[in-house]
């Protein structure tokens, strides 16, 4: 099984008066941008997706709607409380190894610090280890049986702008 994991993109800062609520805050015109070339890079590298699962925080299912337009996997998209900050790593394992048919590849769009711990727990066994996963970033994992403990490989880790570069064009401003 291929776990992609992809950072939310750019959204308003939260210190902005219109958005204190955080599962509100929504993607800024930078952050829209920059998913679609991200959603090309994806296309560029061939990557597609069985299923795609989300926070419904609107940052995040908003990233997840455009990675889902630009992939024709509009109908693959799910969201799950799971992949929220305050989301339970145990129970997202549970709901993806539920699936059936088994996926070949999953993406899972959510938030930091979740991410980067996840990808921790199911590469190195336990959440100590650090990642810079900026907004954006797509991150990859093989794994042959994924459960709660160390299970994957961690094949690559793209910031957006080594993403960027794949669509031939300079980072989106």
């Amino acid at each position: 099984m291929n776990l992609y994991l992809l950072r939310h993109g750019i959204a308003v800062d939260p210190s902005v008066p219109d958005f204190t609520n955080d599962a509100e805050r929504p993607l800024t015109a930078k952050g829209r941008r920059r998913l679609r070339q991200i959603a090309e890079a994806m296309g560029a590298l061939k990557i597609n997706f069985d299923v795609i699962f989300s926070s419904p925080f609107v940052r995040a299912r908003q990233t997840a709607e455009i990675i889902a337009k630009a992939r024709k996997r509009r109908k693959q998209l799910k969201f799950t409380d799971e992949l929220t900050p305050a989301g339970n790593p145990r129970s997202l394992i549970q709901q993806l190894n539920d699936l059936r048919p088994r996926p070949k590849n999953i993406l899972l769009v959510g938030h930091e610090p979740y991410l980067s711990k996840l990808i921790a727990l199911l590469t190195a066994g336990n959440t100590a280890m650090e990642l810079d996963l900026r907004k954006g970033s797509l991150c990859k994992l093989e794994t042959e049986s994924l459960r709660y403990a160390r299970c994957a490989t961690l094949v690559c880790l793209l910031a957006p702008r080594h993403l960027a570069l794949m669509t031939g064009q300079p980072p989106a401003r």
